[in-house]
């Protein structure tokens, strides 16, 4: 189940339809208020929350969210029309998994949730130790000789979607895809700077990360 809340109602019943049309069961409220009723009988599986609400505003309902131990890790996607980059920060920064502005397209929309769904499916996957690197996606831990390290999402997702594929050789537009959860305007070039810098990070684990020229990275195999 996904929820939505979203004031605009026409925005709100085009994303409820488009998502019903693709499988996924949706529900979608007006106010704030109708979203808590909602949260006391059913938990959905992802959230998509717009910012600037009647009653109180997503930033709040988000921070709620966050500081209860039943939705602290619920994935919550930010829908607002507000752009700036200020705005994406603290979105962000208080907890949010994804942010998209409005007007958005309907099937990145679509994408970014799938992808968002599977990151979050995939958080209970099993523990990975390779050499003197530890990674625990279930409790979201990262060590390298046993002391903790510190990456950014994006880093971390990169560096467990390349032990949960050991051995196999993924190009840049496979790890643009399936990181960003959408295709991707920017250059590939991203990926080479997150990889430069995870491998700093890493200290002597970096070295784990192994460059195929010409294709993209791996980690693990011969």
């Amino acid at each position: 189940m996904i929820y939505l809340v979203e004031d605009d109602e026409s925005i709100r019943e085009l994303v409820v339809y488009t998502l019903k049309s693709q499988g996924m069961d949706t529900k979608g409220f007006e106010r704030p208020s109708l979203f808590w009723k909602a949260m006391e009988k059913e938990q959905p599986s992802l959230l998509l929350l717009d910012i600037m609400l009647p009653e109180e505003d997503g930033i709040s309902i988000l921070k709620k969210l966050r500081m209860r131990p039943d939705t602290r890790k619920l994935p919550i996607i930010m829908l607002t029309a507000r752009g700036s980059e200020y705005d994406t920060v603290v979105g962000l920064d208080s907890g949010a998994d994804d942010y998209i502005p409005k007007p958005f397209r309907m099937m990145e929309l679509i994408s970014r949730i799938r992808a968002l769904l599977r990151r979050t499916e995939d958080s209970g996957a099993e523990e990975y130790q390779m050499g003197c690197l530890y990674v625990s996606p279930a409790r979201h831990i990262v060590t390298v000789n046993q002391e903790p390290v510190s990456l950014t999402l994006k880093e971390y997702e990169m560096l467990c979607l390349l032990l949960k594929n050991s051995g196999i050789v993924l190009s840049r537009t496979q790890l643009l895809n399936q990181i960003w959860g959408y295709e991707f305007d920017g250059e590939s070039r991203t990926v080479d700077v997150h990889i430069r810098t995870l491998r700093q990070k890493l200290g002597e684990a970096g070295d784990l990360i192994e460059t195929v020229r010409g294709i993209g990275y791996k980690i693990g195999g011969k």
